[in-house]
């Protein structure tokens, strides 16, 4: 009886099963898996573009003869760390449009939210943290007139990219652990289509005619 209802509940699951499967084929539709990663990504690259960008612009107005040449020197990496993830994002857009990468697997790393954006986010991270660490690295050892200010910015830059690094490795465990979790149900899943498309048949043997019905169940 249970082997019936499992049965049921498979073919009632066959059309739904078949839709999914045909809106898994369309190509446009790939860049669009997963909405809530890639609207996090999208966002997260949004803030690190304007975040990086109004901090290079800061520091690059700021600099002038008497006060130092870290000001350009830390400006001009922020403004060119902004428009790497500036670029990556016009970049996967532009793909996108053109409709060019028609590969699954191409499409799941230049997808916002795919594998490039964990990656180049992670890539910044470590870039500003080490940024930071030689800005107090030569804070403390050179006296300059705006020393004070080096100190702070390099602690900023330190924190900043610590953070950022520490956020996109969180990201990426938890994402893990989630693909791990689809995984063992679809696992689950399979083992019990399986046990719902097996069919039990049933012989009754009568004591009249015993040899009749070993053969016929041989």
């Amino acid at each position: 009886m249970n082997l019936q209802i499992f049965h049921q509940r498979s073919l009632q699951l066959e059309p739904a099963l078949f839709q999914r499967r045909v809106l898994d084929e369309q190509v446009e539709l790939w860049w669009f898996r997963q909405p809530r990663q890639s609207l996090l990504c999208y966002c997260a690259s949004v803030a690190l573009i304007l975040g990086l960008g109004l901090g290079g612009v800061g520091l690059l107005s700021t600099t002038s003869s008497l006060s130092g040449e870290w000001r350009l020197a830390v400006g001009t990496v922020l403004c060119l760390l902004s428009l790497v993830v500036l670029l990556k994002q016009l970049l996967s857009s532009a793909i996108q449009d053109m409709n060019c990468v028609r590969s699954r697997q191409r499409i799941e790393q230049l997808r916002s939210g795919g594998r490039v954006d964990p990656a180049l986010l992670l890539a910044v991270g470590t870039a500003l943290s080490l940024c930071g660490t030689v800005l107090l690295s030569v804070g403390s050892v050179k006296r300059e007139r705006d020393r004070r200010d080096m100190l702070l910015c390099g602690a900023w830059l330190l924190c900043a990219g610590a953070a950022l690094a520490l956020a996109v490795l969180l990201y990426c465990v938890l994402l893990f652990f989630k693909r791990s979790q689809i995984r063992s149900r679809t696992h689950r899943n399979h083992g019990v289509r399986r046990l719902s498309g097996r069919t039990v048949q049933v012989f009754s043997v009568s004591g009249q005619d015993m040899s009749s019905s070993r053969t016929s169940l041989i």
